[in-house]
């Protein structure tokens, strides 16, 4: 099967999908509508597209539709990041994990999971 790379638009939905695990059009619409102006059939469009893209499903067995991602978020994730390591930072994931910490400042859990990953991996050598 082709990986399918979504828009940043395709992707905001498939934020909501993954957070709601099953949604109508108007579900996805309000949850958009709290960070951004966008028209109910902007999100009604997209959500159509992303159907006959494979992104998501819809159960049309009543009046309503109701979509669910079809991806998985681990491996969306998973694609794009390697897209960027490759694209953006010369195949280096050092170099995308240098530009990540030093301009986010993680907190003392995500430091404790960032560190059990780096034990876990020189423990892997």
């Amino acid at each position: 099967m082709k990986k399918i790379k979504p828009t940043e638009s395709e992707l905001e939905i498939l934020q909501v999908l993954w957070q709601k695990g099953s949604a109508t059009v108007r579900e996805v619409h309000e949850v958009l509508s709290l960070h951004k102006e966008s028209g109910y059939t902007t999100t009604l469009k997209l959500m159509q597209i992303m159907f006959e893209k494979g992104l998501v499903i819809r159960n049309d067995k009543s009046k309503t539709h109701i979509y669910q991602a079809n991806v998985s978020k681990e491996n969306t994730q998973q694609q794009l990041v390697g897209k960027m390591i490759h694209n953006l930072f010369g195949g280096s994931a050092t170099a995308l994990v240098i530009q990540a910490l030093g301009s986010n400042k993680p907190n003392k859990d995500e430091i404790d999971a960032i560190q059990h990953l780096l034990n876990d991996l020189k423990k892997a050598e």
